[in-house]
């Protein structure tokens, strides 16, 4: 069985590090200066009001127009931003941290499954709605298993491969137009190859099949599968970069940062995972030559 040199494992593991960090702190600031969908959750009368209703004395109708409600679903958002912060820091010093420390990462990956889930309620539940997320909420985990090096098996980086298949499949029905495809994805294609809409809808449909393509390939033997991680690292960072350029503009610079900073970190899941595990069979195929 393949084993990691120290200085490889050292390199694989800052790599998956600073992916857990930068989600953590992406969807930090994300709650802390903007929003969450917990409304979808709380103000969801399909489930939220034969609760209400039970166990207070409000109305359905006081409770979803309550200033004070909304106050309280506000400090949970703003909660949860602390909680975020609070991992991001956990997963920069976790190697300084007892062991049980790492519980920490696990429970900040489940926050995120249920962010996702809310979005996923959100977008109708969608099932890519919350599979395009997959890098995202397993981060954590993965450096979970990269600081507890005797857990650190052959089908974690299995599963890391799947985690990239979900994420870039997922998006790939978005781009293709399977699900309804986000007006945002259009605007930023337009702004960034300067573009007409048919021309950038087309992109995009192009994009969504090699979203396929490369979702398949990184499970094929290494001479080929190289060559799907290669590009999932290449797209995987011009999306997560393409938040800032695409809706940038110099006279507003600050605005715009505060605005769409956090969407880009918080998507560097999506090339630095594909990074690690191109870096894990590279190092492995040159051990096998």
């Amino acid at each position: 069985m393949f084993h990691l040199s120290s200085k490889q494992y050292q390199i694989i593991f800052r790599i998956v590090q600073i992916s857990a960090v930068a989600v953590f702190l992406g969807r930090a600031y994300q709650h802390l200066f903007w929003d969450a969908p917990f409304r979808a959750l709380f103000w969801e009368d399909g489930w939220m009001q034969w609760l209400v209703e039970s166990t207070t004395d409000m109305s359905w109708k006081e409770y979803a127009t309550s200033p004070a409600v909304n106050q309280h679903i506000e400090n949970i958002v703003i909660a949860h931003g602390y909680f975020y912060l609070f991992c991001a820091l956990v997963a920069v010093f976790i190697k300084q941290l007892p062991k049980w420390a790492g519980k920490i990462l696990i429970l900040g990956s489940i926050a995120l499954i249920f962010l996702a889930t809310l979005y996923m309620k959100e977008k109708f539940f969608h099932l890519g709605q919350f599979f395009e997320y997959s890098l995202q909420f397993l981060s954590p985990v993965f450096l979970y298993f990269l600081v507890h090096r005797e857990k650190l098996k052959p089908r974690v980086w299995l599963l890391m491969k799947v985690a990239i298949a979900l994420t870039f499949t997922c998006h790939g029905l978005y781009a293709l137009g399977y699900y309804p495809r986000p007006g945002v994805f259009t605007t930023m294609t337009m702004n960034i190859l300067g573009v007409e809409e048919n021309t950038a809808i087309s992109f995009l449909q192009i994009a969504g099949i090699l979203d396929f393509v490369i979702s398949l390939g990184i499970f094929l033997p290494w001479r080929f599968a190289k060559y799907s991680l290669g590009y999932a690292i290449f797209w995987g960072f011009g999306t997560a970069m393409a938040r800032v350029w695409g809706h940038f503009h110099w006279q507003f610079w600050e605005s715009t940062l505060h605005q769409y900073i956090f969407e880009s970190v918080m998507r560097f899941p999506h090339f630095l995972i594909p990074l690690a595990v191109w870096l894990y069979y590279h190092y492995q195929n040159e051990q096998d030559r």
